[in-house]
């Protein structure tokens, strides 16, 4: 087995301190190293310039938004939390990521969609869902006893973020 070296440990230290998941803590070790290898040196011994050609490199390479930004918060963690350097942390700038608007559906195509659906039950959590503008996970975790018809709302409880929320039931 390989020796971890003394800033690695560091590193894993302050992730787990966070309570940070095995996974995001896999992630961050993984752009770090990537980072320290693209320039052959140790990431301590690195700066903002360094991270900033860094980022232009990814860019450049055809990263995605969303993997350009992991790394971006896992060197801001590094540099913040393991290296303790506060100011650099703030001048990391994220990726924007482009806009894109949605496919809309019209009302006709959305009953088509519906009633191509034969089971009863599929249909009714793929309705509840769509009037009630729910997450899939939420309408998923619904149960009887959320659905408050007298009032006409819909408790959806440990939603994004854990948390609660009432809904209109259309």
């Amino acid at each position: 087995m390989t020796e971890i070296s003394p800033l690695r440990r560091r590193m894993i230290d302050d992730m787990t301190i966070r309570n940070l998941s095995p996974a995001t803590q896999r992630s961050y070790l993984h752009a770090v190293t990537k980072f320290s290898r693209y320039f052959g040196r140790s990431p301590d011994r690195l700066g903002l310039e360094d991270v900033r050609a860094f980022q232009v490199h990814l860019v450049s390479s055809g990263l995605s938004w969303p993997a350009l930004n992991q790394t971006v918060c896992a060197l801001r963690f590094f540099f913040g939390v393991t290296l303790r350097h506060g100011e650099i942390p703030e001048r990391i700038a994220y990726a924007r990521t482009p806009a894109k608007l949605p496919t809309i559906l019209n009302g006709d195509e959305i009953v088509r969609f519906l009633e191509a659906v034969p089971s009863l039950r599929t249909r009714t959590a793929l309705t509840t869902a769509y009037a009630a503008g729910l997450r899939a996970s939420e309408a998923v975790h619904l149960k009887v006893r959320d659905v408050d018809g007298e009032r006409g709302i819909i408790r959806v409880e440990h939603g994004k973020g854990g948390k609660d929320r009432n809904v209109m039931l259309s």
